[in-house]
């Protein structure tokens, strides 16, 4: 009997240091594009759902290899800040704990061949019974050490209520760049024994969680009511609208596309360049913050009617110069919103830029550039400025862990947008 625990304890380890290994949202096999993971119907909504609830999420991808293979997804339990918690799927999963992606399609008219994989979740033999963080990972043929790509995903099990809304900064140094986000959270109806260590707060700006300000203390206690309105707390970086790509119709060329090579099987798009908009005033027009939509203006579908090109981005620094000890990144969901190899661009000497190119499917992008500095990864610095009157989503996600708890439960979400009024292209 003590043979067989240690077993089953040296296993459970290993299958939780595996999960710990990887990344919550990170694509692990080159044959895969274009993975997308929302709320049913609706590309630009995050994948929340409710406990119990009729929401369904949409993962989409596609496999460049064009043939048909047997793709598995499974949910890991994670804690408010993405760790894996160290209980078995049974714990969670009411069901199968894997299922095989069954629903795919061969591509059609479009030049690049791909499958495109489609699956609605949660399935209705498989489903969460508890709230909080998930990874979403899909593996090959049943094999969770084969992972071709992990999301995140959220399910939400409401306790809390929210109210928030977007302030300007009273610190001189943040008044004109930066925005501030103030909220009271009631946790009416918990048996919270010590609010400060059961609850976490976590505050996202257009979705980044590469940005994601965590466990942020209240800064008064009343009753049941919490209040994250210290001056320190939840302020952000303004930024500025993100830079937009039409690419919706690869003859039909916007604005942005310089020029473009139709050859027999595949298209190349090369986009004018690029300037730092940090000089420039501020101006205000719609944008996605940061994410895309998979669109084609032709054909019925777009998910596998709709083709690929590869594109070419170049970004002119000031006079023609190298950043000094930065690397630049090419930064939004059209990469997977990642700070990798891939999305970094390449300094070219002759010409004075940085360069890039991408594979990317038919659709409307939004993208940035971002500076990361080289000996410390973590200082990241937009090339586009900072604005106070930039028109930003923030997301607040309330997490509570009761005294006997094991995980970390999702209990409330607020999603409020800086800009509540209507401007013109301009002020």
């Amino acid at each position: 009997m003590k043979t067989f625990k240690r077993i089953f304890f040296i296993l459970a380890l290993f299958i939780f240091n595996n999960a710990q290994a990887l990344s919550p949202d990170s694509i692990y096999m080159s044959n895969i594009k274009t993975v997308r993971l929302f709320q049913n119907g609706d590309q630009l909504t995050q994948p929340i759902i409710t406990l119990n609830g009729n929401e369904r999420l949409e993962l989409h991808f596609d496999d460049l290899d064009a043939d048909v293979k047997n793709y598995y997804y499974t949910y890991q339990l994670c804690n408010y800040d993405w760790q894996p918690v160290m209980v078995g799927t049974f714990d969670y999963i009411k069901g199968f704990s894997q299922n095989r992606i069954s629903d795919y399609r061969f591509s059609s008219v479009a030049l690049t061949r791909y499958t495109h994989y489609r699956v609605t979740l949660p399935q209705n033999n498989s489903y969460l019974t508890k709230s909080g963080n998930y990874i979403l990972k899909v593996y090959l043929n049943g094999d969770t050490s084969q992972v071709a790509f992990t999301k995140r995903m959220m399910v939400l099990n409401a306790k809390a209520t929210i109210a928030a809304k977007v302030t300007q900064p009273f610190a001189p140094e943040f008044f004109h760049t930066h925005q501030k986000v103030q909220f009271n959270v009631d946790i009416k109806g918990l048996n919270s024994f010590n609010v400060s260590q059961e609850i976490k707060v976590v505050v996202l700006q257009n979705f980044r969680w590469d940005m994601a300000m965590a466990d942020i203390k209240p800064a008064f206690i009343r009753g049941t009511t919490m209040e994250f309105n210290s001056e320190t707390s939840g302020v952000f970086e303004g930024g500025k609208e993100w830079r937009w790509l039409d690419l919706r119709d690869f003859h039909l060329q916007s604005d942005r596309v310089l020029t473009a090579d139709y050859n027999k099987n595949s298209t190349e798009i090369f986009l004018k360049p690029d300037f730092p908009l940090s000089g420039q005033r501020y101006v205000y027009y719609r944008d996605f913050n940061g994410r895309s939509i998979i669109e084609a203006i032709r054909g019925i579908n777009p998910y596998f009617e709709g083709d690929y090109a590869t594109v070419n981005f170049s970004f002119i620094p000031p006079n023609g110069s190298a950043y000094t000890n930065k690397d630049i990144y090419l930064y939004g969901q059209l990469m997977n919103y990642e700070f990798s190899d891939r999305a970094k661009m390449v300094y070219n000497p002759q010409k004075g830029k940085y360069e890039s190119s991408l594979l990317l499917k038919q659709g409307y992008y939004d993208y940035t550039y971002v500076a990361v500095d080289k000996d410390n990864p973590s200082i990241h610095q937009s090339l586009d400025g900072n604005y106070y009157e930039t028109e930003n989503v923030y997301t607040i996600l309330v997490y509570y862990r009761p005294f006997t708890g094991r995980s970390d439960e999702l209990i409330g979400v607020s999603v409020i947008n800086s800009r509540t009024d209507q401007p013109g292209f301009s002020f």
